[in-house]
């Protein structure tokens, strides 16, 4: 089932962040254009970071892409939610489009590594619901990594490397789903949110829908 125009019977709803992690090639990023695609009230987290654009992306659509100098400006400013270095370059969050989208009931989505990851779990552990994409083999994920042909063979040789270490961190997430094949993978993850967002600590408007309810004379 779609989560597009679900009915919301007029409570009050919290939006979380939904944490999408994986090693490089498992699939996250596309079933993160899947969900903004097929889930309401769910925007993507545009991070900062300094790695060079690729041709395929759009400045401000998939990254801002900014100078090591303005990334510092920014981490050391305290205007990061989160920040990390990955395969040499750094990636970070805006705190204060995450801020807006919280408190307007919306979700965030973020395409994020597990260092990410951990930091928002331990600055806002009750808004953060976290999903690691395992790939089914390793020889898939280096087959997904060339098939993608948008990096070089020494950056392909880097990130199999790195994807051990980042493959260790699974037990740091409340849901893990192996991407064997994406239709399913895609629906395990929709299903996770939209048991999230039904979750009574997320919903304070369910206070005062059932004191209404409570209340009702049937007199």
């Amino acid at each position: 089932m779609s989560l597009k125009k679900l009915p919301s019977a007029g409570v009050k709803r919290r939006g979380l962040m939904l944490v999408l992690s994986s090693p490089s090639g498992a699939g996250k990023s596309t079933i993160a254009r899947i969900l903004l695609d097929g889930v309401d009230d769910l925007e993507l987290s545009v991070s900062v970071t300094t790695r060079a654009r690729r041709g395929s992306e759009i400045d401000g659509v998939h990254y801002h892409f900014i100078s090591k100098a303005e990334f510092e400006r920014l981490r050391d400013s305290d205007a990061l939610l989160e920040w990390a270095e990955v395969h040499g370059n750094y990636y970070g969050t805006p705190r204060e489009a995450a801020e807006q989208t919280m408190a307007s009931g919306r979700d965030m989505l973020f395409d994020i590594d597990w260092q990410g990851a951990l930091q928002l779990q331990e600055r806002v552990p009750a808004d953060v619901v976290s999903v690691f994409i395992l790939p089914p083999t390793l020889a898939e994920l280096k087959a997904r990594l060339h098939r993608r042909a948008e990096d070089t063979q020494a950056v392909i040789e880097m990130r199999l490397a790195n994807s051990r270490t980042e493959m260790e961190h699974w037990r740091d997430y409340d849901y893990v789903v192996i991407n064997d094949d994406l239709d399913r993978a895609y629906s395990a993850v929709q299903a996770i949110v939209k048991a999230e967002r039904l979750r009574r600590d997320r919903r304070p408007g369910l206070f005062d829908f059932v004191t209404g309810l409570l209340d009702e004379d049937l007199a």
